[in-house]
Protein backbone atom coordinates (compact mmCIF):
# COMPACT_ATOMS: atom_id res chain seq x y z
CA UNK A 1 0.00 0.00 0.00
CA UNK A 2 1.32 3.35 -0.79
CA UNK A 3 2.24 5.80 1.52
CA UNK A 4 0.34 9.34 0.54
CA UNK A 5 3.03 11.99 0.37
CA UNK A 6 2.37 14.97 2.44
CA UNK A 7 1.92 18.45 0.78
CA UNK A 8 2.71 21.38 2.71
CA UNK A 9 1.67 24.45 0.61
CA UNK A 10 4.50 27.17 0.71
CA UNK A 11 2.40 29.71 -0.74
CA UNK A 12 -1.32 30.66 -0.87
CA UNK A 13 -2.65 33.42 -3.35
CA UNK A 14 -5.62 34.43 -0.83
CA UNK A 15 -9.56 34.73 -2.53
CA UNK A 16 -10.24 38.38 -3.46
CA UNK A 17 -6.09 38.71 -4.07
CA UNK A 18 -4.89 39.85 -7.61
CA UNK A 19 -1.72 39.43 -9.09
CA UNK A 20 -0.87 41.08 -12.41
CA UNK A 21 1.92 39.63 -13.92
CA UNK A 22 3.61 36.51 -13.80
CA UNK A 23 4.05 34.24 -10.52
CA UNK A 24 6.82 32.08 -9.68
CA UNK A 25 7.27 30.25 -6.64
CA UNK A 26 9.34 27.30 -4.76
CA UNK A 27 7.71 24.36 -3.58
CA UNK A 28 3.86 24.19 -3.71
CA UNK A 29 1.25 27.10 -3.96
CA UNK A 30 -2.14 27.27 -4.07
CA UNK A 31 -4.05 30.23 -6.06
CA UNK A 32 -7.18 31.46 -4.55
CA UNK A 33 -7.42 34.57 -6.27
CA UNK A 34 -6.75 35.58 -9.78
CA UNK A 35 -3.53 35.65 -12.01
CA UNK A 36 -3.05 37.30 -14.95
CA UNK A 37 0.01 36.37 -16.26
CA UNK A 38 1.88 32.85 -16.34
CA UNK A 39 2.80 30.76 -12.80
CA UNK A 40 5.67 28.48 -12.56
CA UNK A 41 5.90 26.19 -9.29
CA UNK A 42 8.87 24.05 -8.83
CA UNK A 43 6.36 21.78 -6.63
CA UNK A 44 2.27 21.25 -7.41
CA UNK A 45 -0.22 23.93 -7.99
CA UNK A 46 -3.54 23.83 -6.92
CA UNK A 47 -5.85 26.25 -8.07
CA UNK A 48 -9.06 26.48 -5.38
CA UNK A 49 -12.58 26.42 -6.58
CA UNK A 50 -12.62 30.38 -6.68
CA UNK A 51 -9.22 30.41 -8.35
CA UNK A 52 -8.25 32.08 -11.84
CA UNK A 53 -5.01 31.81 -14.03
CA UNK A 54 -5.21 33.82 -16.95
CA UNK A 55 -1.71 32.20 -18.52
CA UNK A 56 0.21 29.23 -18.46
CA UNK A 57 1.34 27.18 -15.95
CA UNK A 58 4.17 25.09 -15.49
CA UNK A 59 4.31 22.88 -12.50
CA UNK A 60 6.02 19.15 -11.11
CA UNK A 61 1.57 18.75 -10.77
CA UNK A 62 -1.13 20.68 -10.97
CA UNK A 63 -4.81 20.14 -9.34
CA UNK A 64 -7.58 22.53 -11.05
CA UNK A 65 -10.61 23.29 -9.27
CA UNK A 66 -10.81 26.80 -10.96
CA UNK A 67 -10.45 28.17 -13.91
CA UNK A 68 -7.85 27.97 -16.46
CA UNK A 69 -7.03 30.03 -19.72
CA UNK A 70 -3.98 28.67 -20.69
CA UNK A 71 -1.50 25.88 -21.27
CA UNK A 72 -0.85 23.86 -18.68
CA UNK A 73 2.88 22.03 -18.33
CA UNK A 74 2.51 19.20 -15.36
CA UNK A 75 5.92 16.49 -15.34
CA UNK A 76 3.77 14.42 -13.35
CA UNK A 77 0.10 14.45 -12.95
CA UNK A 78 -2.55 16.89 -13.52
CA UNK A 79 -5.97 16.48 -12.23
CA UNK A 80 -9.08 18.22 -13.25
CA UNK A 81 -11.81 18.28 -10.31
CA UNK A 82 -15.32 18.60 -11.20
CA UNK A 83 -15.55 22.24 -10.80
CA UNK A 84 -12.68 22.84 -13.18
CA UNK A 85 -12.66 24.94 -16.36
CA UNK A 86 -9.78 24.50 -18.39
CA UNK A 87 -9.45 26.49 -21.97
CA UNK A 88 -6.13 25.38 -22.99
CA UNK A 89 -3.50 22.66 -23.79
CA UNK A 90 -2.36 19.93 -20.99
CA UNK A 91 1.36 18.47 -21.48
CA UNK A 92 1.57 15.82 -18.58
CA UNK A 93 2.28 12.42 -17.21
CA UNK A 94 -0.48 11.56 -16.18
CA UNK A 95 -3.92 13.08 -16.55
CA UNK A 96 -7.45 12.59 -14.11
CA UNK A 97 -10.08 14.38 -15.75
CA UNK A 98 -13.56 14.35 -13.58
CA UNK A 99 -16.63 13.73 -15.92
CA UNK A 100 -18.16 17.45 -15.09
CA UNK A 101 -14.87 19.36 -15.63
CA UNK A 102 -14.88 21.38 -18.48
CA UNK A 103 -11.54 21.09 -20.89
CA UNK A 104 -11.14 22.26 -24.12
CA UNK A 105 -8.01 22.20 -25.91
CA UNK A 106 -5.63 19.22 -26.33
CA UNK A 107 -3.69 16.71 -24.38
CA UNK A 108 -0.12 15.51 -24.58
CA UNK A 109 0.75 12.39 -22.31
CA UNK A 110 4.19 10.51 -21.75
CA UNK A 111 5.46 13.19 -24.34
CA UNK A 112 7.80 16.07 -23.05
CA UNK A 113 8.57 14.30 -19.66
CA UNK A 114 11.74 12.59 -18.27
CA UNK A 115 10.52 9.14 -18.96
CA UNK A 116 10.35 7.92 -22.42
CA UNK A 117 8.92 4.50 -23.47
CA UNK A 118 11.82 2.44 -24.88
CA UNK A 119 11.66 1.60 -28.66
CA UNK A 120 11.20 -1.69 -29.60
CA UNK A 121 13.85 -3.47 -30.81
CA UNK A 122 14.56 -4.02 -34.77
CA UNK A 123 14.60 -7.66 -34.66
CA UNK A 124 10.64 -7.21 -32.75
CA UNK A 125 9.59 -5.02 -35.38
CA UNK A 126 10.74 -6.88 -38.23
CA UNK A 127 8.59 -10.15 -36.99
CA UNK A 128 5.55 -7.83 -36.31
CA UNK A 129 5.73 -6.95 -40.11
CA UNK A 130 6.21 -10.50 -40.96
CA UNK A 131 3.07 -11.45 -39.02
CA UNK A 132 0.73 -8.63 -40.59
CA UNK A 133 2.06 -9.70 -43.70
CA UNK A 134 1.24 -13.03 -43.35
CA UNK A 135 -2.44 -12.20 -41.61
CA UNK A 136 -3.05 -9.94 -44.78
CA UNK A 137 -2.37 -13.51 -47.00
CA UNK A 138 -4.47 -15.27 -44.76
CA UNK A 139 -7.42 -13.25 -44.93
CA UNK A 140 -6.64 -12.37 -49.09
CA UNK A 141 -7.01 -16.32 -49.33
CA UNK A 142 -9.95 -16.58 -47.33
CA UNK A 143 -11.58 -14.01 -49.23
CA UNK A 144 -10.63 -15.37 -52.24
CA UNK A 145 -11.86 -19.07 -51.24
CA UNK A 146 -15.15 -17.45 -49.78
CA UNK A 147 -15.53 -15.26 -53.25
CA UNK A 148 -15.39 -18.83 -54.90
CA UNK A 149 -17.69 -20.83 -53.31
CA UNK A 150 -20.08 -17.91 -53.59
CA UNK A 151 -19.89 -18.15 -57.58
CA UNK A 152 -20.25 -21.81 -57.09
CA UNK A 153 -23.58 -21.36 -55.09
CA UNK A 154 -25.01 -19.18 -57.30
CA UNK A 155 -24.31 -21.34 -60.18
CA UNK A 156 -25.88 -23.64 -58.46
CA UNK A 157 -28.94 -21.54 -57.65
CA UNK A 158 -29.65 -20.25 -61.53
CA UNK A 159 -29.54 -24.05 -62.84
CA UNK A 160 -33.27 -25.82 -63.40
CA UNK A 161 -34.72 -27.94 -61.53
CA UNK A 162 -34.91 -31.22 -63.03
CA UNK A 163 -38.16 -32.14 -64.02
CA UNK A 164 -40.12 -29.03 -63.17
CA UNK A 165 -40.63 -26.55 -66.13
CA UNK A 166 -39.81 -22.89 -65.54
CA UNK A 167 -42.51 -20.80 -64.75
CA UNK A 168 -42.69 -18.02 -67.43
CA UNK A 169 -45.43 -14.70 -66.67
CA UNK A 170 -48.67 -15.85 -67.09
CA UNK A 171 -48.62 -19.48 -67.38
CA UNK A 172 -49.97 -22.14 -65.22
CA UNK A 173 -47.69 -24.57 -63.48
CA UNK A 174 -48.55 -27.63 -63.28
CA UNK A 175 -49.99 -29.21 -60.21
CA UNK A 176 -48.13 -31.51 -58.42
Amino acid sequence: MKKKRELIITTLIGQGAECNGDFSSKGSARIDGCINGNVTVTGTLIVGVTGNVNGDISAQATIIGGEVNGNITASERTELTPTARVIGDINTEIIVIDEKAVFQGGCNMNQETGTRRPKPAARAVRAGRRSAKEAIAEALKEVEEAESREAENSEAKTEEPVGIPPFRGTEQRPEQ
